[in-house]
C-alpha cells in the first residue's frame, strides 16, 4: 500500500499546482500560519510537503537564519517543489515521515499541513517527531477542511488513498499525548482540522 500511495503522488505531481488557486492557498497558509508560533530564526519540518507551497509561505516567516526542512516521500512531488522554491534556507528530502534523516533534538517546530492521513503507522510518525524536536518544541498538524470534507475526496479520488482517513481529532490527540506530547489545541469544525501538542520538558531541564 506504501508504494501504492507513492506512486499515486509521483503519478500527479506534475498538475497538483494546476488543482487549486494557488494565490488563494497562499493566502490561506499565511493565515493560517498567524495561529502557528514560529520565530523567526527557528527551523521548521514541513513533514509531508508535497509540491512546496507550505514552504513558500514558511520562508516568508523566516529571517536569514531560519530554515526549512521540507520532506516528502514523493521524489517527484519534491522534484515540482524543488522547481518553484529555490531559496538555499530550505533543505530538500526524500524521506518516509517516520524515518527522517535529521539529528535528534534539532527542530523547532513541525508541521504536517494536508498530508496526515496519507501515513499509514501514525504512531511511528509522532515517535520520530518526538525524536527530532527539542524540548518544548511543537507539532502543528492542520487540514484547511474539515474532516469530513477529506475524508470524502480521499474516499473518492484513487483507491491508492481511499483509506487515508482522518479520525476525529480528539482520538488524534490522544495519541498524540500518549507518545509524549501535550496538546494544547484541537479543533474539529466545518472548517479546519487542527491539533496542536508540544513536546513537554524533560523533568530536569
Amino acid at each position: 500500500m506504501i508504494e501504492s500511495r507513492r506512486e499515486f503522488f509521483d503519478r500527479i505531481a506534475a498538475e497538483w499546482d494546476g488543482l487549486v488557486d494557488l494565490a488563494e492557498m497562499a493566502n490561506r497558509l499565511r493565515a493560517g500560519l498567524r495561529d502557528v508560533d514560529v520565530a523567526a530564526s527557528s527551523t521548521v519540518i514541513d513533514l509531508g510537503c508535497g509540491t512546496g507551497n507550505l514552504t513558500l509561505a514558511l520562508l516568508e516567516r523566516l529571517d536569514a537564519t531560519g530554515r526549512v526542512v521540507a520532506a516528502d516521500f514523493s521524489p517527484l512531488m519534491l522534484r515540482e517543489a524543488q522547481r518553484k522554491v529555490t531559496d538555499p534556507r530550505v533543505r530538500w528530502i526524500v524521506a518516509d515521515a517516520a524515518e527522517l534523516p535529521v539529528e535528534n533534538a534539532s527542530i523547532d517546530c513541525v508541521i504536517c499541513f494536508s498530508a496526515w492521513p496519507h501515513f499509514p503507522e501514525p504512531r511511528h510518525v509522532l515517535s520520530e517527531v518526538c525524536r527530532v524536536l527539542r524540548p518544548g518544541g511543537a507539532l502543528h498538524i492542520w487540514h484547511a477542511a474539515s474532516r469530513a470534507t477529506i475524508n470524502q475526496i480521499h474516499a473518492e479520488v484513487d483507491p491508492a488513498v481511499e483509506h487515508d482517513l482522518l479520525a476525529p481529532a480528539e482520538t488524534l490527540a490522544a495519541l498524540v499525548s500518549e507518545c509524549g506530547l501535550e496538546p494544547y489545541q484541537v479543533v474539529d469544525d466545518d472548517e479546519r482540522y487542527v491539533v496542536r501538542a508540544r513536546l513537554l520538558q524533560p523533568p530536569d531541564a
